[in-house]
């Protein structure tokens, strides 16, 4: 099998990394040369800066990792060449576009996946089946969190240069820390209706917005509030989803999370298994990708599922503008 890797920042070089530890060599990279990391791991490597010569090379498998607002130009191109794909996350900065890009996949019957990797977390998957076995009762509420300095992501480059800071790559806190607004939907189900107040409250000198609070009311009538942001210091990224009959804290920087029981008080810990590191998910991830394009393995989280986090994005978009009025989802 064939891979190409567009995008080569830093989540295409961790996924050229974990390609090669899956024991992938034909791997070829598609480049602008806006990447500001070294390139001393890409040495030996078909390197092409024309999208259509990279396609020539008939890939397999194309890995969407350049920025959100390039995504769909790449994904359009690589689905009408016949590519598996996988998509980061998300899909793109607005709608325009996407259905073409499920109907072209359609005529070419290859599969897609998004780049949600938070759905490959060990312990977010347990967190899933026990809420699907009903020990806990019905979920009615949900609170997350992720705050994380900004200027701590990328050290070697200046961070308003990078795609999460840059409105015309698709940055700001919404689309880039999104991960929440896709698992709460797994873990939860449809939603239904969006609130959401967004703006600019550091000094972080951004022409995007450093922070999101968000209400969620899923269509089962549970509620979510969702903080995001780009200036807390220390990090913190938590989940708690509250049961009749008990309550979910997990901890994105232990990986574990705490059962609480309503009837005997005792609490019970979920953890990842010995050895586990944010990498995994990552790994876990690309291994999936790699058996979609073997035709061994239906999408964990599809382009559909991409589009939906997308719809989300943009209604909380919508809704702050308009100063947290609700967005109904159709």
């Amino acid at each position: 099998m064939k891979y190409l890797i567009a995008g080569l920042g830093s989540i295409g070089r961790r996924h050229l990394r974990n390609l090669r530890a899956l024991g992938q060599k034909d791997i070829i990279l598609y480049r602008t040369n806006q990447a500001t990391l070294p390139d001393e791991e890409l040495s030996g490597l078909p390197v092409f800066t024309e999208l259509r010569l990279a396609l020539a090379e008939k890939p397999d498998g194309v890995i969407v990792s350049n920025p959100t607002a390039l995504h769909l130009e790449v994904a359009l191109a690589a689905a009408e060449a016949g590519a598996a794909l996988l998509i980061e996350k998300p899909v793109s900065n607005s709608l325009a576009g996407l259905d073409q890009l499920q109907s072209t996949l359609a005529q070419s019957g290859k599969p897609a996946m998004v780049g949600f990797h938070f759905r490959f977390h060990p312990v977010l998957n347990q967190e899933k089946t026990l809420l699907k076995s009903g020990q806990l009762g019905k979920p009615l509420s949900a609170r997350a969190h992720w705050g994380e300095y900004l200027p701590g992501w990328h050290t070697w480059e200046d961070y308003r240069r990078s795609y999460a800071a840059r409105a015309d790559l698709g940055g700001g806190v919404v689309n880039t820390l999104s991960h929440p607004l896709d698992y709460l939907r797994w873990l939860l189900g449809e939603v239904e209706a969006v609130s959401a107040w967004t703006g600019n409250l550091s000094n972080l000198e951004l022409d995007v917005e450093d922070h999101a609070d968000i209400l969620l009311r899923f269509a089962a009538g549970e509620v979510a509030s969702l903080h995001l942001d780009y200036y807390q210091r220390p990090p913190s990224h938590t989940l708690e989803i509250t049961c009749e009959e008990g309550r979910i804290c997990w901890d994105n920087a232990t990986g574990e999370a705490q059962i609480f029981h309503a009837q005997n008080g005792t609490p019970s810990l979920l953890v990842p298994p010995e050895g586990f590191d944010r990498n995994q998910m990552f790994l876990d991830e690309m291994a999936a990708f790699v058996r979609l394009c073997q035709g061994d393995l239906l999408p964990y989280c599809t382009l559909a599922d991409g589009i939906q986090a997308q719809k989300l994005v943009l209604a909380v978009k919508q809704s702050a503008e308009q100063e947290g009025t609700a967005v109904r989802l159709a």
